[in-house]
């Protein structure tokens, strides 16, 4: 589990093709790799990768056939800036969303402008994602936790304050850029108790009518 509160940008040292699947190399950065250990978990431009070779300044993982597919790192290049959060402990701080790692596909960026110092993004998402993608709820980008500011149709817009533009790899994305996104897994729960319970099942009880009740609907 991560915060989507990125600690460091990382480099991609080595990409090394193994039939479908990717094994990497990331140089970590100013990343505290102290208490990294073999079969621990950093999120890599939001997707959770497992550790299976620790390095004096960074670490090897293995990126899976599926985890390709839905991800942008089929086109990563060495050299590239990547986002870097360790797994979450018992004392982390909360300070963005809960974040599984487990990116559901890519979006494009659309537009970049400025609005006072920070940037303002529209992006367009998969139409199978875009359902779960709400005004003022929460959205990962390559790893970063971000509010959505704005929602028309598939299209959504965020605001990169300076800060996060510094300590992310956000500053670099230009129109036409793909993205990782990960969205709010409140979205896809919430989802999947209102689907129809199969009769051997006893049902949620959940309905349209409750979660309005209780503020999670207009």
């Amino acid at each position: 589990m991560f915060t989507g509160i990125i600690e460091a940008l990382g480099t991609l040292r080595k990409i090394e093709r193994r039939g479908n699947d990717i094994r990497l190399t990331v140089a970590s950065g100013k990343l505290d790799l102290s208490d990294v250990k073999l079969g621990d978990s950093i999120a890599t431009n939001g997707v959770c990768l497992t550790v299976v070779q620790c390095l004096a300044d960074g670490y090897v993982a293995d990126v899976s056939a599926e985890t390709v597919t839905l991800t942008g790192f089929a086109h990563y290049q060495v050299g590239q800036k990547v986002n870097l959060e360790k797994a979450v402990t018992a004392t982390t701080r909360l300070g963005g969303h809960m974040v599984s790692g487990h990116v559901d596909g890519i979006a494009k960026v659309d537009g970049r402008q400025y609005r006072g110092q920070a940037i303002e993004f529209w992006l367009s998402a998969p139409a199978d994602l875009a359902k779960y993608i709400a005004h003022k709820g929460s959205i990962t980008i390559d790893g970063v936790s971000l509010t959505v500011n704005e929602v028309k149709g598939h299209q959504f817009r965020l605001t990169i304050v300076p800060h996060t533009a510094s300590e992310t790899t956000l500053t670099e994305l230009k129109a036409g850029a793909n993205v990782n996104i990960e969205v709010d897994l409140i979205a896809r729960y919430l989802e999947r108790l209102m689907q129809p319970q199969d009769e051997q099942q006893p049902k949620s009880g959940v309905t349209l009518s409750m979660l309005a009740n209780a503020g999670y609907m207009k």
